[in-house]
């Protein structure tokens, strides 16, 4: 069965990755979580499931849809082997960004982490509001 997550990055600066550099590079490594319950969610994920990339920063909103593709494993990168990351490739950009004020404004969202945690960089997102956002991204 199929999970849905959303998973934030600051799009620009030197430690910035957009959407357009996944689409081109086609793949990454999702990496550079250290929140517990945002690593907590990351431990979840599984090859196939879905992640909606969202840009923080001054655009906090929803681009596009990468597909998990494999397990999470220990960050190469770091020393404590608690913090994981996944690796995912590019699936879709959507129709047209969804943003943070937009859904603040839709009552479908309003018990979701994205507008109560907000600081949370990886969180799970239930299919409704899944499904709201693809729809909202057509409209």
């Amino acid at each position: 069965m199929v999970s849905y997550w959303l998973a934030k990055q600051e799009p620009r600066g030197p430690r910035g990755y957009n959407f357009e550099q996944l689409k081109k590079e086609g793949k990454t490594v999702w990496d550079g979580v250290h929140n517990n319950l945002a690593l907590k969610h990351m431990r979840q994920m599984r090859p196939r499931d879905l992640v909606i990339f969202y840009h923080t920063g001054d655009e906090r909103q929803a681009v596009g849809i990468m597909e998990v593709t494999s397990k999470p494993y220990p960050n190469p990168k770091e020393d404590n082997e608690r913090f994981v990351v996944v690796d995912v490739k590019y699936k879709r950009s959507l129709k047209r960004p969804v943003t943070l004020d937009e859904m603040k404004g839709d009552g479908r969202f309003k018990d979701w982490e994205l507008i109560r945690i907000s600081r949370l960089s990886v969180m799970p997102v239930p299919k409704t509001v899944w499904d709201a956002i693809l729809g909202i991204s057509q409209t």
